[in-house]
């Protein structure tokens, strides 16, 4: 079967533990792009979050995708056209916003270039037992700048492509039903990573946004090869033609994927395109 797209998961994906893309995966994607195939990058980050690694792969020129938010909007890497788009109203996202004060997690959210938070000096979480600053964590990998707000829900004043939360990993995977509940009905809940807990507009998630979005780039879902390693990525792998789980994705997305590749620290996707491209 003819791969004519590739979607890649970021973190823990396309990037091995130090955040940077390996020279063998890289090349690797560039030459399935020199071959005419499109790159599509789908992450829980923001749109800014994902332009420099775009830039590395040479997106722009290839015409490849950014699905960003987890699927809350995908552009065209070369001119930018949002292709599919669905935010949270501010009703809606002023009440979520309310609702986490009562846990012990820091909620931000992303407007352009902007990291939107109350208290900048409050940052820190235990990730694995140790001390994590998340608030440099989330500006360094994004490329964002740290604006604090006074007040967040009152500078919530248009649609939000969706509210991060960010706390303990134990601490979340204890209250997070207690966090969601409340929007069961009205959002999608996720994790995008243990630290990481996230509200989006209902339905919203990586494969409904590439149903949506690829027929305006003449491809479709039978012509994707997607790769991902966490929940946040299952819809997406359960929506391509093969879907690829990383050596380092849970039980959960190994047992849902056609195929099973190296680790993000061992060219898994290098290692996957050559047999899926032969």
């Amino acid at each position: 079967m003819p791969i004519k797209a590739i979607a890649l998961d970021i973190d823990g994906t396309l990037t091995n533990d130090e955040k940077r893309i390996t020279p063998l995966t890289r090349d690797a994607l560039l030459a399935a792009q020199e071959r005419g195939i499109r790159v599509i990058l789908a992450s829980g980050r923001p749109v800014q979050g994902l332009r420099g690694l775009a830039d590395e792969l040479d997106l722009a020129r290839h015409h490849g995708l950014l699905v960003a938010c987890n699927g809350a909007v995908v552009v065209d890497a070369a001119t930018d056209e949002v292709l599919f788009s669905q935010f949270i109203d501010v009703d809606t996202a002023r009440a979520v916003v309310e609702h986490v004060r009562g846990f012990d997690v820091i909620a931000w959210i992303n407007r352009g270039e902007d990291l939107l938070v109350e208290d900048p000096y409050r940052c820190m979480i235990e990730h694995r037992g140790a001390p994590k600053n998340i608030i440099k964590y989330e500006r360094d990998a994004c490329d964002l700048l740290v604006r604090e707000v006074r007040d967040l829900t009152a500078a919530i004043d248009r649609p939000v492509e969706k509210i991060l939360t960010a706390g303990t990993d134990t601490y979340l995977q204890k209250h997070w039903r207690e966090m969601a509940a409340p929007f069961a009905d009205e959002l999608s809940c996720v994790f995008t990573a243990d630290f990481y807990f996230e509200f989006t507009a209902r339905d919203v998630h990586k494969g409904r946004a590439l149903e949506n979005a690829l027929p305006h780039a003449g491809i479709d879902l039978t012509d994707l090869a997607a790769f991902g390693d966490a929940q946040n990525d299952l819809t997406m792998l359960k929506a391509a033609a093969v879907g690829v789980a990383m050596g380092n994705a849970t039980d959960e997305v190994k047992q849902a994927a056609d195929l099973v590749t190296l680790t993000n620290n061992e060219d898994g996707i290098a290692h996957a395109l050559e047999q899926l491209l032969s």
